[in-house]
């Protein structure tokens, strides 16, 4: 496990998925990411089935920022934002959602404990988090011990070895007030 400082500003990268009024919460949430922690880089959106479960496709995106507050307040914060959307968590883990926010990289930081898994394993598995991650952070590179250890996410989405069928990215329109949404932004 690789300490973390809450005095250096690191990269952050969180995911976006939504199922459930896909396009409007996705928007509503990326703007409260954006009234939280300022300035964000955004991913193409891309749209894929429902993965364990029969549902709407989900909208996915990845969503990074510098910050130096520490990595259990970034996880924190976005279960508030899950809250302020309408999330309700239930005991399966696939299940249809107004909005989920996972914190995929915080700088360099390995950490499997605290209820956090950072990196997220889902880089390894899903090519909607791998796909637009490696569109924003092509070459910086996995610090997880493994068969992916020191790869840039570049060469993961090019090596990427299981099924990219279904992965569609959208033209999304980031700029729609959508009425819609679970979430109160305001």
């Amino acid at each position: 496990m690789v300490a973390e400082s809450s005095l250096v500003e690191v990269d952050v990268l969180i995911s976006v998925g939504s199922n459930i009024d896909a396009a409007a919460n996705t928007r509503a949430g990326v703007k409260l990411l954006r009234q939280k922690y300022g300035e964000l880089q955004l991913s193409s959106v891309v749209e894929t089935s429902a993965v364990g479960f029969d549902g709407d496709n989900f909208l996915n995106c990845v969503v990074g920022f510098r910050t130096s507050l520490p990595a259990a307040d970034i996880a924190e914060g976005l279960k508030d934002i899950e809250r302020i959307c309408g999330r309700r968590r239930v005991s399966q883990k696939f299940s249809a959602r107004t909005l989920d926010l996972d914190l995929l990289l915080y700088g360099v930081l390995t950490l499997d404990d605290q209820g956090m898994d950072v990196p997220r394993r889902e880089i390894e598995k899903y090519p909607f988090v791998l796909a637009p991650l490696a569109e924003l952070m092509p070459l910086a590179k996995y610090p997880r011990a493994g068969n992916f250890f020191g790869q840039t996410y570049a060469e993961m989405w090019a090596n990427f070895s299981r099924d990219r069928a279904g992965l569609t990215t959208v033209d999304f329109d980031w700029d729609i007030e959508d009425e819609s949404s679970a979430c109160d932004c305001d």
